[in-house]
This record gives structure tokens, sequence and C-alpha cells, in this order.
């Protein structure tokens, strides 16, 4: 039978004496942080340790833990960004102290005397990376830890405005770990595994990956979750069985780092503004040459004279389904004018865009297809959807990542403007 206790850490890097979980709560006493944590208990050879993504802890992450555990693995779910008081918010998670998981990882193994395995998502990575960096450093031995699990992982300093190259956060070139990604494909960060993984293995870090194919990114805590994506939920206790099973190939070599000498930069507080603004990159758009809905040719060069809208979208992604009808009217409200919009649909095959269209929005404008990603990749997006405005003589002008209404007065007259010149 699985018990779950809830539990209160206290943190610090003096550890007088391994804790004994049992009926009463337990301590791992270091600098008087108070950490929550919920047990999974298990009797297996392993105990993972599962810190949440910065959208903080969910209920399938302990449906998950509970999973895992009837499978043999303990599983301690932790939330460092609670802890600190710190507000739910991506930046907090970068603010969580590196001692503090280097903390976890000695009492997990201390206390249990199993191999420690740790368990993220999204930003989570970042702060493992640095947490077990900082162990390592300190000496900590490579048999005790059997890797990382990173659940689509997000490794840049944060998404870049469109046209600035994404910068990658310092400690993922520094990391020597065996890791294993499982990364959604219904995902901006799918597209950047080319850039990401050589980037991990720069520092020593052996990086298996496994595609999910179909599911996007958080799949086991959407509230609008699909069923495939709730199917795989009810699997993903059996992945990560897997994903176990290859880094015990790994942990048993020895894993050497060197001081982290670069200052990460910071990302900005907050959520970025959802705005319009001027475009900041090469004004010289990349090719777009893509393939409509009827199969017929459509590229950008073909357009001088015209102000156009390009706009990369997917059906699963909520923000572009929102902000579609107001594209609509905004391609309305122009008619007439040398305007047009060619929506760049990311990867999907034709039945599933023709029968989104159908049943969900009701657009008139042309839909391309860039089946492979090469169009995503070199326009430089990183999040869904992704917008450019280029000008009659093939300049962009106006970008910006996120949905917003494009009929509003604002963004009807700068187009305008543009259409106008």
């Amino acid at each position: 039978m699985i018990r779950i206790q809830k539990l209160f850490f206290m943190v610090t890097l003096c550890i007088s004496a391994p804790a004994v979980f049992g009926a009463e709560p337990a301590f791992l006493i270091v600098n008087d942080i108070e950490i929550p944590i919920e047990v999974h208990q298990a009797q297996g050879e392993v105990v993972a340790i599962w810190l949440p993504s910065e959208a903080g802890p969910q209920m399938g992450d302990e449906q998950i833990a509970a999973g895992l555990a009837a499978n043999g693995i303990e599983v301690w779910r932790v939330d460092l960004v609670e802890a600190h008081f710190f507000p739910l918010v991506t930046s907090s998670v970068d603010k969580i102290p590196a001692e503090d998981v280097a903390a976890l990882m000695r009492h997990a193994h201390n206390v249990t005397g199993k191999k420690v395995l740790f368990v993220t998502t999204g930003r989570g990575a970042i702060a493992v990376l640095r947490g077990l960096h900082l162990w390592q450093l300190n000496g900590g031995d490579s048999r005790d830890l059997l890797g990382v699990i990173l659940f689509s992982p997000k490794f840049f300093v944060e998404t870049p405005d469109p046209g600035m190259a994404g910068e990658i956060m310092p400690i993922v070139t520094a990391s020597n770990l065996p890791l294993y990604i499982y990364q959604p494909d219904q995902s901006p960060w799918y597209w950047k595994l080319k850039r990401t993984v050589p980037a991990l293995e720069t520092g020593g870090s052996d990086v298996y990956v496994r595609i999910l194919h179909k599911v996007r990114d958080r799949y086991f805590f959407r509230a609008d979750a699909t069923e495939r994506e709730k199917q795989l939920t009810a699997n993903t206790p059996q992945l990560i069985n897997q994903a176990v099973s290859m880094l015990k190939l790994l942990s048993q070599q020895s894993r050497r780092v060197q001081p982290l000498k670069i200052t990460a930069p910071e990302a900005r507080e907050g959520k970025k503004d959802r705005a319009l603004s001027e475009y900041l990159g090469d004004p010289n758009p990349p090719p777009l040459a893509l393939s409509d809905l009827n199969g017929h040719p459509v590229d950008l060069n073909d357009y001088i004279g015209t102000v156009v809208l390009v706009n990369f979208w997917a059906t699963w992604c909520p923000p572009c389904v929102h902000e579609m009808p107001s594209m609509q009217r905004l391609k309305e409200k122009m008619s007439g004018k040398p305007f047009v919009i060619l929506a760049v649909n990311m990867a999907e095959d034709k039945p599933t865009v023709q029968e989104f269209l159908a049943g969900k929005v009701n657009v008139d404008f042309p839909i391309l297809f860039d089946t492979d990603g090469t169009a995503l990749q070199r326009w430089g997006v990183y999040a869904f959807p992704t917008s450019y405005v280029v000008d009659k003589t093939n300049r962009i002008r106006y970008a910006l990542f996120g949905s917003i209404d494009w009929d509003q007065e604002e963004i009807v007259s700068k187009i305008t403007a543009l259409v106008s010149n």
C-alpha cells in the first residue's frame, strides 16, 4: 500500500543527523528555510525528487508520483518557490538557491540510501541544473545520482522578442549530467532541440531525447487536455520507468564540472506586454515559399507592393485560436486595400487543419503549410503565435509574439499607415 505524507523540511547546509520519515513531520535544517514536501513512499532502489515548473504544484504531478510509487520509485514532491515565499511567476524559479537543490540531493541519498533521480518540467530545469552543478563542485559522488528527467525543458534566458536570438542560460553548457528529455512535438521548444541538445553536450552531459507526438507542453496538467494527453498522463509513470532504465546505463560514470564563471543574465520580471512593436531584427525577411490548402505555391516575394501580415500558428495553440477571428475582421476592414494575411501552420497535416477551419474558426485568408519547420526556424520563432508585419517594400516593420486582437484601433492605424505609404 502506498502512503502519502505531507512533511516539512528546514533546509540548511549543515545537516546534523538524517531525518527518518514516519507519522511525525521530519525536518532538514539548513538556513532556517522550511520547504513543504509530499512523500510517496516505495520500497525500490530509486528516490525521485520532483520539482514543479513555473506553474507551481499540480494535480497531474501528484497523479504521476502515485503511479511511480506503485511501480517502486519513491517520490518527494517539493516546492522551493513556496519555501522562499516567491510569487508564482517564471522569474521566481530562477531565484531558487542552488544550495537548496544540492542539500536535497545529499539528504535524499543519506536518508534513503537510494540513488537520486530529479524530475521537473519547463523552467524547473534551470534550478535543477544549478543545484546539481553546485553539488558536484562540493564533492558530490556521481554514483549517488541516477540522473535527471526533464519534460519540455526551457533552457533560454527568456522568450526573445521576434528577430532577436534566444540566449541559452550559461548553466546549460556547464552541466555534466545524465539527462533524459521528454519533448512534446506540439511545442516551440521541440524546434529548438537542434540547438539545446548540443549545448547540453558541451559540458559533457549524456542526453537521451524522446519525442512525445501530438501532445502539448504541460500535457499532464492542462485544463483543456485532449484524450490523447489524458492517456499519456496515465502512461507517464511507465515513461519515467523507461527513462530510469536508460539512465542506469550512465550513472556509474565519474563526472567533473568546472566553476561557472559567467554571470547568468536575469529574465525580466513578470510577463512581456503583448503589443505590436517596431521590429528590431534584420528587416529583410527570410525566405517564405510554401504551399496553401489547395496545394498552390505562395511566395512572400510575390507580394511586393502589398502589406503582409505573416502569422505563425497551430491548431493546438489556444492563443492562436483566440486571435484568428480578429485577424479575419482585420482583413475585412482592409478590404480593397493592398493588404494580405499569410497564416503559416506549424507542421500539421492538411486534414487536421481542414477539420479545425471547418469546426472552430471561419477565416478565408491563405493558410500555408510549413511541414518540416524550415520557415519557423528561418524566421526565429520561439513562441506561438508569432506575427510579423511586412511593408510594401518587403521589409519587416512590426512584430510580436503572443496573441492580440488585430482589429483594435491602434493596430488598424499602424497597418493603414503602411498601406497608405
